[in-house]
C-alpha cells in the first residue's frame, strides 16, 4: 500500500461567494497540486471539495492516506464519526449532502486519517494550499456550484 500525504484548504470570498480549493498530494518523491473554484459557494464546501479532489486523484486503491486540513468542520465530521451518523439518516436536512456522499465513495477506497492543522500559522503546505484556493476563487469564468444554488433555492421556498 502506498503512503500518501494530502494537504488541503478551501476559501470563499463572501461566504457564500466566489470560492476555491487547493490540494497538495505527496507520496515519496512525487508531488501534485490541484485547485478549482466555483462562482457561488461556501467555505465549508470548498474545504470538503479540497479533500475530495485529493482522494479522487489517487490512482491506486487501498492507499494509506493522511489528510492535513485546517477545517474543523471536515476533520471533526470524520474523526468524530459524525458523517457516518448523517449517512445512516440518509443526510436528511444535512448541508453539503452531495459532497459528503461523494467524499465517502473515495474515502472507502483507502485507509484515511485526518489531522487538524492551525491555518495561517506558517505551515508551508497549508500556506501553499491557501494560495491555490484563493487564486482558484479569483479565476475568471468559474462554474456554478449547482447543488449549492439549488439547495439555497429549495430552502428559500420554505422560509
Amino acid at each position: 500500500m502506498a503512503n500518501v500525504t494530502i494537504y488541503t484548504d478551501g476559501a470563499a470570498s463572501g461566504n457564500p461567494g466566489r470560492g476555491g480549493y487547493g490540494t497538495i498530494l505527496m507520496s515519496g518523491v512525487h508531488r501534485k497540486e490541484l485547485s478549482g473554484g466555483y462562482a457561488y459557494t461556501t467555505n465549508n464546501r470548498m474545504e470538503l471539495m479540497a479533500v475530495i479532489a485529493g482522494l479522487e486523484a489517487l490512482t491506486q486503491a487501498q492507499c494509506n492516506v493522511t489528510v492535513y486540513s485546517d477545517s474543523s468542520y471536515v476533520v471533526d465530521a470524520v474523526e468524530k464519526k459524525w458523517v457516518f451518523e448523517w449517512e445512516k439518516k440518509k443526510f436528511q436536512k444535512w448541508k453539503n449532502a452531495d459532497l459528503w456522499q461523494r467524499f465517502l465513495k473515495s474515502y472507502r477506497q483507502h485507509t484515511v486519517k485526518f489531522v487538524w492543522v492551525k491555518g495561517h500559522a506558517g505551515n508551508p503546505f497549508n500556506e501553499r494550499c491557501d494560495k491555490l484556493a484563493v487564486a482558484a476563487s479569483a479565476a475568471p469564468n468559474l462554474p456554478d456550484d449547482v447543488f449549492y444554488i439549488e439547495m439555497q433555492h429549495d430552502n428559500d421556498l420554505f422560509d
